[in-house]
């Protein structure tokens, strides 16, 4: 059966125009979710001292834990101070220093990952046994020496302590994705028209790892607020200091899961649960942006008013002609049968 086709000079059409907000709606759901999680901390970040309704140092006469009341909205410690002003004071000193953190280690994974992947050689040698060296490291135990014999305790030490032994994770991921970027043609071609290194590793391969590079800024941090609340628990923060950390620390050295004050230690271990956990969505989030396999895989494709992913069975594509036919028309259908069980098809 022939099938005529119009060979008519096709109507141009108009380039679609990007609406506002498209970003927003192409993001999978999992990314949505962590973003506004992180936000709402954030803004809680910013505006939350300000908010505060009590010094969270300031001690009452009256001693004893006292429930969540109209004056105390979470409740009191056992030496009379406010939790929800310690709260919103922690929930700042416990982002600002997870976030610090996360820089730090992210820009000394950048440059010893693409240094390494770039250079190739003694140089890749060099730099890959320093990252194995930090990777066999115990992190929590050696932390828990290092800050035992600092002289004075506080949230630059432990940020600088973070930071350098939190970056042979991300350094190793982006040596490899270095690896395989370096042979690539349009790095063979930028050689070839006499690109410096130094160009060739800003504007060609550095543009290609933004979305590994944020997915390992996003681990880190998750990696600094576990650790930092884990230590500040374990008192050896300074005590002086309002984090999430610190709260659960002085809750837990003043019996307040005996007590039954579940106002004191519940809050902040919901908002170190809650942080993470928003951290963590926005990281698959990433991952899917950076990775076509995995966002085809997490929203499929539409056809023939089906959505239909990756591992359904194959759509067939087969030309129907209608009568309209005769005038040069072209029917294009999806259909979901195979092509063995379609009605009038010659075996």
């Amino acid at each position: 059966m022939a099938v005529v086709l119009n060979l008519a000079e096709p109507t141009p059409v108009a380039p679609a125009k990007r609406r506002r907000g498209a970003g927003w709606r192409q993001m999978s759901v999992k990314a949505k979710v962590g973003a506004v999680i992180l936000l709402l901390f954030v803004l809680v970040a910013i505006i939350g001292p300000y908010l505060a309704p009590y010094n969270p140092s300031a001690e009452s006469i009256v001693t004893g834990a006292a429930a969540p009341s109209a004056a105390h909205l979470l409740g009191t410690t056992t030496f009379g101070q406010d939790v929800l002003s310690q709260l919103l004071v922690g929930i700042r000193a416990t982002l600002i220093l997870s976030l610090a953190v996360g820089v730090i280690a992210t820009a000394l994974s950048v440059i010893v990952g693409i240094s390494a992947g770039f250079l190739g050689g003694w140089g890749d040698e060099g730099l890959s046994l320093l990252s194995n060296v930090f990777l066999v490291l115990p992190a929590l135990p050696l932390l828990v020496v290092l800050l035992g014999y600092v002289p004075q305790r506080g949230d630059l030490t432990t940020i600088i302590v973070l930071g350098v032994l939190g970056w042979p994770w991300g350094a190793r991921v982006i040596r490899a994705q270095t690896l395989s970027l370096r042979n690539r043609d349009f790095v063979a071609a930028a050689r070839e028209t006499g690109d410096s290194s130094w160009r060739i590793i800003f504007f060609e391969i550095l543009p290609n790892e933004v979305s590994l590079i944020a997915a390992s800024f996003v681990g880190t941090v998750i990696y600094a607020i576990g650790t930092s609340v884990a230590l500040a628990f374990l008192g050896l923060a300074d005590e002086n200091s309002w984090t999430l950390g610190t709260m659960l620390y002085w809750a837990e050295s003043q019996s307040a899961l005996q007590a039954n004050a579940w106002w004191w230690f519940v809050p902040p271990g919901l908002c170190v649960a809650f942080l993470a956990a928003g951290l963590v969505l926005l990281n698959f989030g990433i991952d899917e942006l950076g990775n076509p396999r995995l966002r085809d895989a997490a929203g499929g494709s539409r056809i023939d008013g089906r959505r239909w992913r990756p591992a359904d069975p194959t759509p067939v594509l087969h030309i129907a002609a209608p009568a309209s036919s005769r005038t040069g028309g072209l029917l294009h259908s999806f259909s979901r049968r195979s092509v063995t069980e379609q009605p009038g098809r010659a075996r």
